[in-house]
């Protein structure tokens, strides 16, 4: 539930651009079924309100996916066993805040199918239903970036984020990752910035564990 209270502040923000920008009710809301990507999606909108070329408009919507790339990589391991149709209809509904409950749930154990998916379809169910109320209640609200709606993601993954971190070199990692994804975007590494400072840090990280794994022992 709170995942869902989290998209659906932004997702009637997307639909509000999305109407603003020129696309139909229906397109808005068939982006949000098909892309499900809340920051890509943002990006799409405003590409398409400046008129830019369609080919520009997919590849830099397939940069700023491309961190599920990294998501998909480390939820692999633990989908073993499940079936093709099972994994490509998690894989469809997996986001940056789902990863992260998934991520703190293989501290317990594996993961439950049911349990899994009803995550990932709640959080895709919540975006749509988000664009959909945005899309309605477009012609009514103005003004609406005002209300910084669009930071409600945001400070959720940063809530799931902190939970997550237990270790000392954990919380180095993430603060790392934060300040390198931030000076890589100062730097004009726009949408790559993210992916670039994932897998460094990433990196650096699995080899300070190893190391300090192998001084203990």
């Amino acid at each position: 539930m709170p995942m869902a209270f989290g998209y659906l502040p932004v997702g009637i923000a997307f639909g509000i651009l999305a109407l603003e920008t020129g696309l139909s009710p229906l397109m808005a809301v068939l982006m949000s079924v098909m892309v499900l990507g809340a920051a890509s999606q943002l990006v799409a909108v405003q590409l398409i309100a400046l008129s830019a070329d369609p080919v520009v408009i997919v590849a830099t919507t397939f940069i700023v996916n491309l961190r599920h790339m990294l998501m998909s990589s480390a939820m692999s391991p633990h989908l073993r066993g499940w079936r093709w149709y099972e994994i490509a209809f998690f894989s469809y509904g997996l986001t940056d805040e789902a990863f992260a409950l998934h991520a703190a749930r293989f501290e317990s154990g594996p993961l439950d199918k049911g349990e899994a998916i009803a995550v990932n379809a709640t959080a895709h169910g919540s975006w749509v239903f988000g664009t959909v109320l945005g899309v309605i209640a477009g012609p009514v609200l103005v003004g609406i970036e005002v209300l910084a709606l669009d930071y409600a993601l945001s400070a959720m993954f940063i809530a799931l984020l902190a939970m997550m971190v237990r270790t000392r070199l954990q919380f180095l990692v993430g603060l790392a990752a934060g300040l390198t994804a931030c000076a890589a975007a100062l730097a004009g590494l726009d949408y790559w910035n993210i992916v670039v400072a994932t897998v460094l840090c990433a990196t650096l990280g699995l080899g300070a564990e190893k190391w300090i794994s192998r001084r203990s022992s």
